[in-house]
């Protein structure tokens, strides 16, 4: 379909002004990250919304399209952009493993139908590998680098204006090509600073953010590179939250969901902000989840958190290992881990763990660690909860601290689009084996259990089927384990596969008997 505007053939904001779309572009669910929590940060951070909304604050008319909700091709997509005939394009580029080159091939199917506006990309993915976009790809044509709002409203009035876009701070260009500049904009001190997300829907759970960045500096997370390049964490003021929670709460919403990496924050100015939070939060008679790591966690913050309507918490605990902790640079410990993980039951939330049962630099022992730790805990008498737990893998992302050491090392193999992901040679053979095992059987029960003709679909009741396959992971684990510790590593995998999808089979051809007792083996505990 031909595009009959030009670009940015329009007025400033005292007569015509530019027509801006940003897009949030449709995703393919990837047949091998299907259930990585690695996909959160990736997409879920409201980046599209903020672009939208500090561009229309600015008085540009901007239309925010959100496509990434489930249904949403890129072919409709296409058809939309062909309707509302943007001058600019701003687009969140979300890695989305696989099938990221349908991105770009959906940037080039819009150029052959006649876009001639000018295509811009920011987020994480592009922030990350901005360089290694321009070399390969002719049809975009900006790059907004770290945090965006700011070098976004300054590229459109730039372009409206008909002005030069060189020397905008945080912007690159294909020019980029030619030094080692970072292009990377310093991100503003206070939060506050930027306008509410635009939303396109009020049902359900709605998500907001509390504050950017993280002080610490994992070495496998892609936070603290996009925004500082290093641990930076910055929290809006307890006002500003409740002011945006007050419009929201007023167009309907009940539930919240804080995707902040941290929502509570470092050390006493951290707990005196969640405290004062919290005390304005209390009468709007809400509920919501948040995020956040176990030091963090004490018995005046819960009472205060669940007064407010607090009911669900993903906590980054990682690992059972102090070994692992310090090499992934957690800045953290088991025993921090176990008594945030009591405290959070004492005030009854069941918490969610952030995990990695193996990192490339695992050993075997480390492996026992980790088991031993989420059987102390009570961590696996769930199956949907077991089933991720014993086969999170460290997933080593382009940009990030980690994937810079194995590369140092020679120890990365670069594959996806641009190298961005990095396969890594385990150090240790054995826990190489139980891995690729201890996955294969894990990704297997996931995948039934979103089959609604399967026994174990996650909205059924809990079940015997759903006991059974989720004792036998946790045998299935420290059977691999025990064989590892005494033999090492050991040939057959492709056999151990077939015996391991027969038994799930087997047990899933099991004959429901109503509710079982939910608990599992404690035979294995302390092994």
């Amino acid at each position: 379909m031909p595009y009959g505007r030009g670009i940015f053939k329009v007025g400033n904001k005292e007569g015509e002004i530019v027509k801006i779309c940003v897009l949030e572009h449709p995703r393919i669910a990837s047949e091998k990250r299907f259930n990585d929590i690695a996909n959160t940060p990736l997409w879920s951070c409201l980046m599209g919304g903020y672009a939208a909304s500090s561009l229309e604050n600015a008085g540009f008319d901007t239309f925010f399209a959100d496509d990434s909700f489930a249904g949403c091709t890129f072919e409709n997509t296409l058809h939309k952009l062909g309707m509302l005939e943007p001058d600019l394009l701003c687009v969140n580029s979300v890695y989305f493993w696989e099938h990221t080159p349908r991105f770009f091939e959906f940037l080039a199917q819009l150029k052959n139908n006649g876009f001639s506006g000018h295509i811009n990309l920011f987020g994480f993915f592009p922030t990350l590998m901005y360089r290694q976009i321009f070399k390969a790809f002719d049809v975009v044509d900006s790059i907004a680098v770290g945090e965006f709002e700011h070098t976004l409203k300054e590229l459109a009035s730039a372009l409206d204006k008909e002005a030069s876009i060189e020397s905008i701070l945080g912007l690159a260009l294909k020019s980029c090509l030619q030094n080692t500049e970072n292009k990377l904009r310093p991100p503003k001190k206070d939060p506050d600073c930027f306008t509410f997300p635009k939303r396109v829907s009020f049902q359900g759970t709605v998500t907001i953010l509390a504050s950017r960045g993280c002080y610490n500096h994992c070495s496998f997370c892609t936070v603290p590179s996009f925004y500082n390049q290093g641990a930076l964490w910055r929290g809006r003021s307890p006002e500003n939250i409740v002011e945006e929670m007050a419009e929201l709460v007023g167009q309907g919403a009940k539930e919240f969901y804080f995707v902040d990496p941290n929502f509570i924050g470092p050390g006493k100015a951290g707990k005196k902000r969640i405290l004062k939070l919290m005390e304005l939060m209390r009468p709007m008679d809400i509920a919501f989840g948040m995020e956040t790591r176990p030091q963090d966690l004490d018995d005046e913050i819960l009472q205060s958190l669940v007064a407010s309507g607090f009911n669900s918490l993903l906590m980054g605990v990682e690992s059972g290992s102090d070994r692992v902790l310090e090499s992934i640079n957690k800045s953290s410990d088991p025993a921090l881990s176990c008594d945030a993980i009591k405290l959070c039951r004492k005030y009854g939330i069941e918490p969610e763990i952030g995990f990695l049962m193996f990192v490339p630099d695992s050993s075997v022992a480390d492996l026992r660690d980790n088991i031993n730790f989420l059987m102390k805990n009570n961590l696996l008498d769930r199956l949907a909860g077991t089933a991720n737990l014993l086969c999170h893998c460290q997933i080593v992302l382009g940009g990030t601290s980690g994937y810079q050491l194995f590369e140092n090392q020679g120890r990365l193999e670069k594959s996806g689009l641009f190298g961005f992901e990095g396969e890594v040679l385990f150090a240790d053979p054995g826990v190489k084996w139980i891995c690729e095992l201890v996955v294969f059987a894990c990704h297997t029960v996931l995948r039934s259990m979103s089959d609604k003709s399967s026994p174990v679909f996650w909205k059924n009741r809990y079940n015997e089927v759903f006991f059974r396959i989720n004792a036998y992971l946790i045998e299935l684990f420290f059977s691999l384990l025990l064989k590892a510790e005494k033999n090492g590593a050991q040939d057959n995998k492709n056999k151990m596969e077939s015996v391991i999808s027969l038994e799930i089979d087997r047990i899933l051809s099991m004959k429901k008997r109503g509710n079982a007792p939910i608990e599992h083996s404690r035979k294995f505990a302390g092994c």
